[in-house]
C-alpha cells in the first residue's frame, strides 16, 4: 500500500521517512518529493509498505502526530 505522508519539516529526507515507518514494518520506498527547481522539499512524501495490515495501522496510529514540531497527516495514497 502506498501513504501519502504530508505536512513534513522540510528537513526530513528519504532515508527519515524510511527509519520512522520501519518501526511499524517493512517500508518497501520511501521518498520526499521536491521542487525541481530549488532542490528543497514540497512539504509532503510517499512511503510504500507491502503488507496492508501494517499501513493500515501507520495510518491510525502516526495520522495526527507531531513530527518535528508539525502535525503531520498520513493517508492512503490514489494512484
Amino acid at each position: 500500500m502506498k501513504l501519502f505522508i504530508g505536512n513534513l519539516d522540510e528537513k526530513i529526507q528519504d532515508f527519515h521517512l524510511k527509519e520512522a515507518f520501519q518501526d511499524f514494518g517493512k517500508v518497501v520506498n520511501a521518498k520526499v518529493i521536491k521542487d525541481h527547481h530549488t532542490g528543497r522539499s514540497k512539504g509532503f512524501g510517499f512511503v510504500e509498505m507491502p503488507d496492508q495490515e501494517e499501513a493500515v495501522k501507520v495510518i491510525n496510529t502516526v495520522d495526527g502526530a507531531t513530527w518535528e514540531g508539525k502535525v503531520i497527516s498520513v493517508k492512503k495514497a490514489f494512484k
